[in-house]
């Protein structure tokens, strides 16, 4: 069910992310109880638990959005328990008042619900107390710098092994797909061939997209992280590549679907589309070899290490049956080639 998919995920959290947060809530609960002599700093202990992220940037952002939530909870509360007292009706008022002072001020979701949550405990818990209000605040800005310590202190995460996978299979698939293109152009193909070409082309933007969304979990991962010197070079490699797969996935649809809509058997015996055929399969070749590392290459056989993409090709009688379609395969080979060896034709 549907339903139930969205309460279980397919991959566990890393262990250590749990024991991180763990000890995140503890070391929490014992300064902030110290500091403020309350027998139940619940305040800091869930200040802790929020902050503790996956990478260090969300950390200071969760930090901060539960820092401000409470701060705006707190004043809301003291000001309506001296005003009106702490009767049932001034709790569900503040709690509507909260809302709205979120969604005046535009804030983020996690301040906006922070608001109303501190807001009803303070008023609830405290009433009309201001030193009580004051020690929660004092208890989540030490929750929240506890658990961000935390996060930095023990193995600040480093999320790059995904993005670099998610590249890499992006590759490999857009590869793939050129030369599904070539092979379209050199043997005949029937409908349902057609269409299997089309839906495995459609395939790459959802490769991108997770390829996109890995990248930037990467990257924010790596901001303000201690140990990001080692992972950049790796990082900054692959968002180039990707933004050259960006385009040669939107390249690679394009020609899916024009051969789709305007395919005739008789193309396997038409020179030009042979030679696109050509051209698509050194491309597929070449993409191939921008995908390995440097040390990759340096392994591999030095005969597969040359780029195989000549000049682009040109076409002076184009045919009077296909030309539409060859003339919008040639345009697509020409951009496919610029990304891959460059305008000038050197890698």
């Amino acid at each position: 069910m549907k339903f139930v998919t969205t309460l279980v995920i397919a991959r566990r959290s890393p262990l250590l992310q749990v024991l991180k947060t763990s000890v995140a809530a503890v070391v929490a609960w014992v300064v902030a109880g110290f500091v403020v002599q309350q027998p139940l700093p619940i305040f800091a202990a869930i200040a802790a638990l929020l902050v503790v992220q996956p990478s260090v940037t969300q950390s200071i952002e969760k930090g901060l959005e539960r820092s401000i939530g409470v701060v705006a909870g707190v004043v809301i509360a003291l000001g309506a328990g001296q005003i009106f007292g702490t009767s049932s009706w001034v709790i569900l008022m503040v709690i509507v008042l909260a809302v709205l002072v979120a969604w005046l001020l535009k804030l983020s979701a996690g301040s906006a619900n922070q608001i109303p949550i501190s807001a009803m405990l303070v008023i609830a818990l405290g009433g009309q107390n201001a030193e009580y209000a004051v020690d929660r605040i004092i208890e989540t800005i030490i929750g929240a710098m506890i658990g961000l310590i935390v996060n930095l202190a023990i193995v600040a995460p480093v999320i790059v092994s995904p993005a670099h996978t998610a590249v890499l299979l992006l590759t490999k698939h857009t590869a793939a797909a050129l030369e599904s293109l070539a092979s379209a152009l050199r043997v005949p193909k029937t409908d349902a061939e057609l269409d299997v070409l089309l839906a495995d082309s459609r395939h790459l933007k959802e490769l991108r997209d997770v390829a996109s969304a890995a990248l930037r979990k990467g990257a924010d991962s790596l901001t303000l992280n201690p140990r990001r010197s080692k992972h950049h070079r790796i990082l900054h490699r692959d968002r180039e590549l990707f933004a050259m797969l960006t385009v040669l996935v939107t390249r690679t649809l394009g020609m899916a679907r024009a051969i789709h809509d305007r395919y005739d058997s008789d193309l396997a015996t038409d020179p030009v589309a042979l030679s696109i055929a050509q051209e698509l399969e050194r491309a597929a070749h070449d993409l191939r070899l921008r995908g390995r590392s440097p040390s990759e290459r340096e392994a591999a056989p030095p005969t597969r290490e040359l780029l195989t993409l000549t000049a682009p090709l040109t076409v002076l009688t184009p045919h009077p049956q296909h030309w539409i379609l060859i003339g919008s395969l040639l345009e697509d080979v020409r951009r496919v080639h610029e990304e891959i060896v460059g305008d000038d034709g050197t890698s």
